[in-house]
Formats: C-alpha cells, sequence, structure tokens
C-alpha cells in the first residue's frame, strides 16, 4: 500500500537568534535537517552582505555536525536560473534562509526554477528554514513593512505575496522586542489569514503538518482573528484606528505547542 508523502518540517525563527551559545533554536533546524547526516544550503537572497551572513551560518551549523553546509547567493533573479545553484538544492535535507529584507526574497526567487526546486525538495521532505526575513516570507501573504505601533490603523503595515510555504497564516518577527502587535493586528484586519503569529528574537516554531511546538528564549503570540464580532474596517480612512472586538491571544513559551487548524494551543 502506498503511504502519503508529507512535506518536510518548517522551522520559522524571529530574528537575532543565538549563534555563539548552545544556540537552542538552529540546533533543532539541523536536527530536523538530519543532524550529523544533514545537507544543508543557506539562500542569502535577503542579504545585502551574503558572503558576510553566509560565511557565519556555515560556520555555526559546521560547529553543530552537519554534514555540507553550502551557499546559494541570489544576487539578482538571473541567479535562480542558474544549473549550480538549483543542484544544490536539490540535494539538500534543510534550507534556510537568512535575515535581511524579505522583498528580496520574493523578488529574486519567487516563480523561478529555483523557486520550483525549493517547493519540489519541501513536498519530498526536506526542511524549510528562516530567520527575521526568512520568517516573514513563509506564508502566502507576508508583511512587507510597517510601522511598529500599539494601536493598528489601515497604514501601520504593508502587505506583498510571500512563498507560500505556510498559507493561511501572517506572520511577524522581532515581535515583543519591537512592540509589533498593532501592526500584526492591522495585518490579519486587511488580509484573509485567520491566524497571526508574532514571534519573539531567539525563538521559533517547528510547524509540522498542522502543529507547531514553539523553541528558543522568548514566546510566541499567536492571534486568532476568527472569534472577532466586529470591526469598523468598513469606510475607514488609512491613518484612522482599527477597532476589533472579541478577538484571541495565546501567549505561548518554549515547550508549548498549538493546533493551527482547530486554532487551539495544546497543553
Amino acid at each position: 500500500m502506498e503511504t502519503e508523502q508529507t512535506s518536510g518540517p518548517l522551522v520559522i525563527i524571529g530574528g537575532a537568534e543565538d549563534r555563539e551559545g548552545d544556540c537552542v533554536v538552529l540546533r533543532e533546524f539541523v536536527r530536523a535537517s538530519g543532524g550529523v547526516k544533514a545537507h544543508i544550503v543557506v539562500m542569502t537572497a535577503a542579504t545585502t552582505r551574503p558572503e558576510e551572513v553566509g560565511d557565519d551560518y556555515i560556520r555555526v551549523f559546521e560547529r553543530l555536525g552537519a554534514k555540507s553546509v553550502q551557499l546559494v547567493h541570489t544576487e539578482r533573479r538571473e541567479d535562480s536560473e542558474r544549473e549550480e545553484n538549483i543542484r544544490r538544492v536539490e540535494a539538500a535535507t534543510g534550507i534556510f534562509f537568512t535575515g535581511g529584507d524579505q522583498s528580496r526574497i520574493v523578488d529574486f526567487i519567487q516563480g523561478t526554477s529555483l523557486d520550483q526546486a525549493i517547493h519540489t525538495r519541501h513536498a519530498a521532505g526536506a526542511v524549510i528554514g528562516g530567520t527575521s526575513a526568512g520568517a516573514a516570507m513563509m506564508p502566502d501573504e507576508m508583511i512587507v513593512g510597517g510601522a511598529s505601533v500599539s494601536n493598528p490603523s489601515v497604514d501601520a503595515v504593508e502587505m506583498g505575496p510571500g512563498m507560500g510555504f505556510l498559507p493561511g497564516v501572517v506572520i511577524d518577527q522581532h515581535f515583543a522586542q519591537r512592540g509589533r502587535l498593532g501592526r500584526l493586528l492591522a495585518a490579519l484586519v486587511l488580509q484573509p489569514a485567520v491566524v497571526g503569529l508574532g514571534i519573539d528574537e531567539d525563538t521559533g516554531i517547528i510547524v509540522t503538518g498542522d502543529e507547531f511546538k514553539v523553541v528558543g528564549s522568548g514566546a510566541i503570540t499567536v492571534v486568532d482573528e476568527t472569534t472577532a464580532t466586529h470591526n469598523n474596517l468598513e469606510g475607514l480612512l488609512k491613518d484612522e484606528p482599527i477597532a476589533l472586538c472579541n478577538v484571541k491571544l495565546h501567549i505561548l513559551p518554549q515547550g508549548y505547542r498549538f493546533n493551527l487548524k482547530t486554532r487551539e494551543p495544546l497543553l
């Protein structure tokens, strides 16, 4: 009897993860990618310092025991059609997107042969990881930018197409450190996503199937907008405050789990 092929896990990190000490969050990415047998590819599309940032992750992943670590630089869209880059992705058990500007990931990779290779490897079981910008790009609709504000408004957030690894959610990173609750709430009201995930620095989620587990020193803020009974978006001008009633919120530190399908924490 044939068994259904399952996509690999997602390791989504809020940025500023520990790379010098125990590396708790990155350690889980290496472990999920195969541990000492892991073949990791580091995607540097988001950063304007690809060699420096890439070399830093090579150092960390090799120290944690990965069998091989290679870089894929995409500083222009044509790089995403290079056979060498595609071959590296096709052999990877873990594919990691660095921080920087999430728009660069979409601009240089989305819709290319490299994009297809990444999604094919993920569907075959490879792990997709990302930090900061590499976390923001995970949904089908991502936060491109916006102000860190206490109160949500239409102009508090700018949205754009993401890479589609985790549809139906909105992700914001550096969450508690930069006070981004208002931005995440605005994004949820403006987009058809039902769950918002605010990921603190040095914190990540490991998504397997419909569930995720929290790892790291901070917490995950989960906002469930499906319970909302009212908002004032209709007729609202872009700089006017958004009203939201009966939105559900969860704060989940390390070890807690959450079911994205039922939208309930697993205690």
